[in-house]
Parts: C-alpha cells; sequence; structure tokens
C-alpha cells in the first residue's frame, strides 16, 4: 500500500504537491487554539463589562438610597411609611390611604403625595441618576380578603380590579401636580401603575396573613441595568 504522505513528483507532465497529515493536523490545531483564545477574549471582555455595570448600579444604587434617606428621614415616620434598601418607599397605613374597596385617594394621603412626589422627582430625575432609571413603578398591593364571598379566586379577582383602579388614582393625581410640570415628559416615559392585588401580602411572624400590612402603595425604582448587561451579552453572540 503506497503511504498518503510522498515527496512531489511529477505523474503525465503535472506536478503534485502533497501536505504531509502531521502538518496538517498541526495547521487545524493551531487554527483551533486560535478560534479558542480569541473567544476567551471576548467572553473576558464581556465579563469585565457587566462587572463594570454591576459595580456602577451598586453605587448608583447605595448613593439613590442615602439621598432618598437624607430627603426624608423625618417625614416617613408621620407618614407611615418605609425606605427599603431595595429603593422602594412603601406607603403603609391603610386606613389613610384609601377607603375600604375603594379607589379615590383620601385627603391624608393626597396631601402625602403633594409632599412626597415632587421631591422625590426632584432627586430621582436629577443628572446623578436620570440615565439610570428604567421604570418607576407605582405598586398597589391588596390583603386577601374581600368581604362576603366564598370563593378565593373571585376575591383574588376583585383586589386585582381594586388595586389597578388605586394605583391609576395615584398615578393620575401625582402626574398631575404643578410641581412636576416641568419632568412630566420623563414621566410619562418612566412612571407607570402597577395593581397586584394580593399576590405580595405581609405575613405575619408565625406565617399568617397580615390584612392592614399587605394592603399598600409602593413606588419602586427599576434601573436599567439589566438591560445594558443584556446588550452586552447580545454584543458577544
Amino acid at each position: 500500500m503506497k503511504s498518503l504522505t510522498r515527496s512531489p513528483h511529477r505523474s503525465g507532465g503535472t506536478e503534485e504537491h502533497w501536505i504531509p497529515l502531521s502538518d496538517l493536523m498541526t495547521g487545524l490545531m493551531m487554527i483551533f487554539m486560535l478560534v479558542a483564545v480569541l473567544f476567551m477574549v471576548q467572553v473576558q471582555a464581556a465579563e469585565r463589562k457587566m462587572s463594570d455595570v454591576a459595580e456602577k448600579y451598586l453605587e448608583m444604587k447605595n448613593n439613590l438610597y442615602e439621598d432618598l434617606l437624607r430627603e426624608f428621614k423625618d417625614d416617613l415616620p408621620r407618614w407611615h411609611a418605609q425606605l427599603d434598601r431595595d429603593l422602594t418607599i412603601r406607603f403603609e397605613e391603610p386606613d389613610v390611604l384609601f377607603d375600604v374597596g375603594k379607589a379615590v385617594l383620601k385627603p391624608q394621603f393626597a396631601a402625602i403625595l403633594s409632599d412626597f412626589f415632587p421631591r422625590y422627582i426632584r432627586i430621582i430625575d436629577s443628572d446623578k441618576y436620570r440615565n439610570s432609571i428604567e421604570e418607576i413603578r407605582i405598586e398597589g398591593h391588596t390583603s386577601t380578603i374581600w368581604s362576603g364571598l366564598q370563593s378565593s379566586d373571585e376575591a383574588y379577582f376583585r383586589n386585582m380590579d381594586l388595586s389597578q383602579s388605586r394605583t391609576r388614582s395615584a398615578l393620575e393625581y401625582v402626574l398631575l401636580l404643578p410641581k412636576v410640570a416641568a419632568d412630566k415628559p420623563w414621566l410619562i416615559a418612566h412612571l407607570t401603575a402597577n395593581g397586584l392585588s394580593s399576590s405580595h401580602i405581609i405575613r405575619n411572624p408565625d406565617g399568617t396573613e397580615n390584612p392592614g400590612a399587605s394592603q399598600r402603595v409602593e413606588f419602586r425604582v427599576r434601573t436599567n441595568a439589566d438591560a445594558r448587561i443584556g446588550e452586552i451579552l447580545a454584543a458577544g453572540q
């Protein structure tokens, strides 16, 4: 049997060149190694970018928390509100917010929003944070209770309608405040109303539902960090 690797020779006046099999395999291995190295470089670059985004997000989040706390620390107790590290401001006194089963803001809650919201937006829509904000969510939450109903499903749907109506009322009220008129185009693009019914109830330490604490309105900030990381991952594909 003739070898597959042989020296060049002439046959019929035509010169044939045979590449030794070992040289061919070496060349292919070098190509594969080059592709692998380039892939690793791209992955490392993407990881560095994502790490940078995460670090900037955490820094921005901590700074925003501190600015909000500095602005509202004296007001939160009298508003029956809390500021969480995840940038959620929670109004949690149901007797202040709405009448039972109603979606019209009570005068006391309207007065709170008139004071709170313009100051809140002055911070959120400042040059320091504006470009990092994806969404400001007004979230309405209820308990699982709806008097007179036997079905938990029906209570859930009734509470969904109620929570959605309440958040729309809150959104309409704050969006029409004269003090935020200059921010309205930005707010229309970023402010949303989200009724969540009883999907996120508050529980007592023993695991039972706390109906009063579950009935609340929250202002929650979502940043664009996830979107930016998604763009980095898409660019690397």
